[in-house]
């Protein structure tokens, strides 16, 4: 489905003003339209609780709501702005803090499928690692361009950078990551 030609929510603007009037059920369609490429991208950063983020990101934009103007595709674009910068606060609230771990944690997570969970820690783990190889610019490309599967133009908004700027940073990314898979072995 392309986000961009508005077909996401039938109806946007009824949708945004019911918003702005206050009408829960206008949030919760703004909220289940665009929780999944939100979550999505949060999840994607490695984050510690990534719903907390995105639940605070839902909230900075329906308390702001009133000051948006702009189409279904500036909405998601402002939304990912407000993310984006949610995720750089708690960024700099963890480096402030010391790191601490909490042996209580191990004890109430409940029993599981441990192959499944050591896999899904494992793979997990190695695309954070390439992630991580990338720049904090190229990541951000990335996430926005695959997880959230914003087009080049939002993802220019999102990132207060020109349209060619984000496609020669996409190029750049995609071909540092070519370059790792090779190294590791891991051909097309």
């Amino acid at each position: 489905m392309n986000r961009s030609t508005g077909r996401f929510i039938p109806g946007f603007d009824a949708v945004l003003a019911a918003a702005k009037q206050g009408d829960g059920r206008a949030f919760e369609q703004l909220y289940a339209a665009f929780c999944g490429p939100v979550a999505g991208f949060v999840r994607s950063r490695g984050m510690h609780d990534p719903d907390g983020i995105v639940n605070e990101a839902f909230l900075g934009a329906f308390t702001g709501l009133a000051t948006f103007t702009g189409d279904e595709a500036g909405f998601e674009a402002w939304l990912f702005r407000i993310t984006r910068n949610k995720l750089a606060d708690e960024l700099r609230r963890r480096s402030r803090e010391p790191a601490t771990y909490d042996q209580n944690i191990a004890a109430d997570l409940a029993g599981g499928d441990v192959e499944a969970d050591a896999l899904a820690a494992l793979g997990d783990e190695w695309v954070q690692r390439r992630l991580d190889a990338l720049t904090p610019d190229q990541r951000d490309v990335l996430l926005l361009r695959v997880v959230a599967d914003l087009p080049v133009d939002q993802t220019a908004e999102v990132l207060g950078k020109r349209p060619g700027a984000i496609k020669a940073l996409q190029r750049r990314a995609l071909r540092r990551l070519n370059r790792e898979l090779r190294t590791e072995g891991v051909s097309k």
